[in-house]
């Protein structure tokens, strides 16, 4: 195999150690949050979310923007065989970054009560002290991850994803679920909890908000065992960079170059990482206050959407605005799905692009921008046709008889929404890296902060509009990612000279995932009325295995077309494990280009 081959198998190679980590990450975030929102309800998860959501800015330069500065220095010098500079690249990134996580917390810690004041939720103050030490242990594995990303070892971060998960899901559902069996003990043999008398349904707010710090002190924990896998990982097994490679090596620059080659890459980086979860914090604010004046304002017309949901789950009017939230919110579990799982592709092709452009090999580059834009289409746009067609048995089969089982009439159309747009939410995170891979760092910074400026000029116009409401905040997101996307991809384009094969990248897997999304859609409305036995407010009924079995109609019809539109193309699949032997029968029978 040439040592081009070798690279780009990398690109799908390191891609498949993250998308299994991910997955695996994922399904330990649906046991930990399916279950969780089923404990707490929509009202804790409201709480739960406003304190993820200050948090999640800082996490992002940590966990996202910082790795990404370590990896792209690191596969830049390796490419060239400058190993005295992959060495020095770690020792002066740890210590800038231990001191940003001792910054980050601290900053955190100091904004909580201004933060959750402003979104008018206080009761959300205990999650977000409970979360503000996780920045601390999330920079240092950053700069781990970053490291060992950057020679093209993507099972630290991985295992340490892995880790953190776990730890999130013991702790915080024990954590949770004692808050609340504590509490209710309390409750019944003298009448109050936490200092609060508890006299109706409406007094349990304390209860929810304690049992979502709870909860969310399970991810701060999961952070610290993170960490000290990482730390421990490279002290124990090292690198894998020799004596001999070391001794090869050219001396290492001076110091202060790679300290500006580091803020270089690192601050716009950041930056960037920053206006996308900033513009995430502006949406918990601005949804949440906007959604209040709407109640407050237009509390009939939200009752006659809502009056069922809310009735049902018995939520006083103060707290409508958080409820709504809170539903809302279950639907990111599943529009954040996928996007997270294809982000792997844009991490592990960092390292592939960055050594390619130091040896100004742009065939190479646009052989692998190809392959992961082709690679993120093929999964986003029929996991978005089925997010569609049965987003309401999807949240029903999950919710029905939780705590949460109220929220679901409210969460299903924006799910819907979120399903059509999916390939637009998950297209951005990969592009960003592949920016931040030839050195354009500071375009992705450009293009979040102009399409900020749109989503929240949207989002205040149609959340506003009572009968639109939190659907509003769909439209705000998709045309958010959309300016992204177009002006990521001129300058892309522009630097690069990339072309995208549309025929394979798009309009193949595009009628393919029609294709699926209308199987999904028939087989349900089929099954579900012939399949009736259960209790239908339960989870195990016959509409629960109408949608399972209309997943797996859609995942068959959908694989059926795209090999007899031959959608896959042989370069990729070479590039998979036992690539050569499966290649060999889809030629056989004319199923691939």
């Amino acid at each position: 195999m040439t040592d081009k081959s070798a690279k780009k198998q990398n690109v799908l190679g390191g891609a498949m150690v993250l998308v299994v980590a991910t997955a695996l990450v994922k399904v330990i975030g649906a046991v930990y949050k399916i279950p969780l929102t089923g404990i707490i309800g929509s009202l804790g998860r409201g709480y739960f979310a406003s304190a993820y959501n200050i948090y999640t800015p800082i996490y992002a330069i940590s966990m996202a923007g910082l790795p990404v500065a370590v990896s792209t220095i690191v596969s830049r010098n390796a490419a060239l065989g400058k190993y005295r500079d992959v060495k020095q690249a770690l020792k002066i990134t740890f210590p800038l970054f231990l001191a940003l996580g001792i910054v980050g917390t601290g900053a955190l810690f100091l904004a909580a009560k201004p933060y959750v004041d402003s979104v008018g939720s206080p009761l959300a103050i205990y999650s977000v002290f409970a979360i503000s030490p996780s920045i601390l242990f999330c920079c240092i594995m950053s700069t781990y991850r970053g490291y060992y990303e950057g020679l093209n070892n993507m099972y630290p971060t991985a295992i340490s994803q892995v880790i953190e998960s776990l730890g999130k899901l013991i702790f915080g559902l024990v954590l949770s679920y004692a808050v609340i069996n504590y509490a209710e003990v309390q409750i019944a043999s003298t009448g109050e909890v936490f200092g609060q008398v508890i006299e109706t349904e409406g007094d349990k707010a304390i209860v929810y908000a304690i049992a979502a710090a709870a909860a969310i002190l399970g991810v701060t924990l999961g952070t610290v065992f993170g960490a000290i896998y990482t730390v421990l990982r490279h002290k124990i097994k090292k690198d894998g960079v020799t004596k001999e490679m070391l001794v090869n090596s050219p001396l290492a620059s001076p110091k202060k170059d790679t300290v500006k080659e580091i803020v270089a890459i690192a601050v716009p980086t950041a930056i960037s990482s920053l206006v996308l979860n900033v513009t995430n914090f502006i949406d918990t604010w601005m949804i949440q206050n906007r959604l209040e004046s709407v109640v407050q304002e237009n509390y009939d017309v939200i009752m006659g959407i809502y009056g069922d949901s809310i009735t049902a789950a018995n939520i006083a009017k103060e707290n409508i605005h958080t409820f709504l939230y809170g539903a809302y919110d279950t639907t990111l579990d599943f529009r954040n799905l996928i996007p997270t799982i294809m982000m792997t592709l844009g991490v592990s092709a960092i390292p592939i692009i960055s050594g390619a452009v130091a040896k100004k090999d742009y065939k190479l580059v646009n052989e692998t921008v190809n392959t992961v834009f082709r690679t993120t289409m093929l999964i986003a746009l029929p996991a978005g046709a089925g997010f569609f067609a049965l987003s309401e048995p999807i949240l029903t089969l999950l919710y029905n008889g939780t705590e949460n089982q109220s929220g679901i009439a409210i969460a299903a159309p924006v799910l819907a929404l979120y399903g059509l747009m999916m390939a637009i939410l998950t297209l951005s995170s990969p592009l960003t890296n592949i920016l931040q891979a030839i050195g354009r760092a500071d375009v992705p910074a450009k293009a979040l902060a102009l399409g900020c400026a749109f989503k929240i000029g949207f989002n205040y116009l149609l959340i506003g509009i009572p009968e639109i409401n939190i659907k509003g905040a769909v439209f705000g997101t998709a045309f958010f990612y959309f300016v992204c996307i177009i002006y990521n991809y001129a300058v892309l384009r522009k630097e690069t000279g990339v072309r995208i094969d549309i025929k394979t990248v798009i309009v193949k897997p595009l009628i393919s995932a029609v294709l699926c999304g209308a199987a999904a859609w028939g087989s349900y409305r089929l099954l579900s009325s012939v399949l009736t036995f259960g209790d239908m407010s339960g989870r195990l009924n016959g509409n629960s295995l109408a949608c399972i079995i209309s997943i797996g109609v859609a995942v068959v019809v959908y694989a059926i077309s795209i090999l007899l539109s031959k959608t896959l193309v042989k370069n990729d699949i070479l590039l998979l494990p036992k690539g050569e032997k499966i290649a060999k029968i889809l030629e056989k029978y004319k199923l691939i280009v």
